[in-house]
């Protein structure tokens, strides 16, 4: 499959993260999606119903993110793929989470997760 959907950039609040004050007083996640889908029928038919509408999946994407809370951005990644699998025309999803606040006390560019799921 070489066509692609991709994403890159969604900031969404969310109170995911192993210490109690993370929970509590919540920080930013950064997601980067990509799907790969034949959007050959959406390219012919120009018609949004043809393809997967990447404005309401990032409403999707930012309702789990802002949900419920988990330890771990591995288990947050693994939710967020399963977002973007539930739509039968998407083959691959790759999904990155970003924690750009993550509580280490050193300096550092990015900490991310990485999830790559097929059908």
């Amino acid at each position: 499959m070489t066509d692609r959907i991709t994403l890159r950039g969604l900031r969404v609040r969310g109170n995911h993260g192993v210490f109690d004050f993370e929970r509590r007083d919540g920080q930013d996640f950064v997601v980067d999606v990509e799907l790969e889908l034949d959007l050959a029928e959406a390219a012919a038919s120009d018609h949004v119903d043809d393809t997967v509408h990447y404005g309401e999946l990032a409403g999707r994407l930012a309702e789990t993110i802002a949900g419920e809370p988990v330890n771990l951005i591995e288990t947050l990644a693994d939710r967020l793929v399963a977002v973007c699998l539930a739509d039968d025309r998407v083959a691959a999803a790759t999904v990155t989470v970003h924690k750009p606040q993550a509580p280490i006390p050193h300096e550092f560019a990015d900490v991310a997760v990485t999830l790559r799921r097929t059908r």
